[in-house]
């Protein structure tokens, strides 16, 4: 796995025509086949902005059975790359790999806030993610980025395809819970579309959003000290 300060060295000075080359390059090497070990563990990973210079990256690691929280890592950079849409990943990779280098339980796959190849160049931050640990990433994103789909139907678990404008499927516009707006899931790294669903569902208990989501969510957020109570007994 690359380290948090490798990437920094070699994204030193980046602007955004090298940042999209690099994304064409790296969207060659994911792999949309599934590639998972027996499961255990899944990791849910975000990033939230202290401010316009500090990214916050949360990781939340969870037990896949019963979703209890097994470990969490949180972690602070200065943000090195400015916001430009399509490149987040060039703002957040670095400080997500500072955080699961801190982790002491391993995750088995990560469920990304944000997405995976559902994404203009098909790197997303799960996929970009999924290709510099090596470790199976699914993006779950509240919003679409590319893509066009149908309507969704209204059932819990109802899904209808993602779709670019060749018509390859992207992902899926999933709905979680009854009466709310639905997620887009894509595969990131070492997952197939299927599994990618699977995995979100068998994370989503009552709430819209996976626990995953909601787990690192609430850490990197300005709502973290909250969540981070929760978490103490852990260490």
């Amino acid at each position: 796995m690359v380290t948090a300060r490798q990437l920094q060295e070699e994204w030193a000075d980046m602007d955004a025509p090298r940042a999209r080359r690099i994304q064409r390059d790296t969207a060659n090497q994911v792999r949309l086949s599934d590639d998972l070990p027996p499961v255990r563990t899944v990791a849910g990973v975000d990033v939230g902005f202290e401010n316009r210079d500090t990214a916050r990256a949360a990781v939340v690691v969870l037990d896949y059975r019963t979703l209890e929280p097994l470990d969490y890592a949180l972690a602070r950079l200065p943000v090195a790359f400015p916001y430009v849409p399509g490149l987040l990943s060039f703002r957040e990779c670095p400080v997500i790999l500072h955080a699961l280098e801190q982790l002491r339980v391993a995750p088995d796959v990560l469920l990304c806030d944000g997405h995976g190849i559902a994404h203009p160049r098909r790197l997303g931050i799960a996929a970009h993610l999924g290709v510099l640990t090596g470790l199976p990433a699914v993006g779950v994103a509240k919003k679409r980025l590319t893509g066009r789909h149908g309507e969704v139907p209204e059932g819990r678990g109802e899904w209808t395809p993602l779709l670019d404008r060749a018509g390859d499927t992207l992902g899926a516009v999933l709905r979680t819970r009854v009466g709310t707006r639905p997620l887009i899931v894509s595969p990131g790294h070492r997952t197939d579309l299927a599994t990618a669903l699977e995995l979100v569902m068998a994370c989503t208990t009552r709430y819209r959003l996976p626990e995953t989501t909601r787990w690192a969510d609430g850490l990197a957020s300005n709502r973290g000290q909250r969540w981070l109570a929760r978490l103490d007994a852990l260490r």
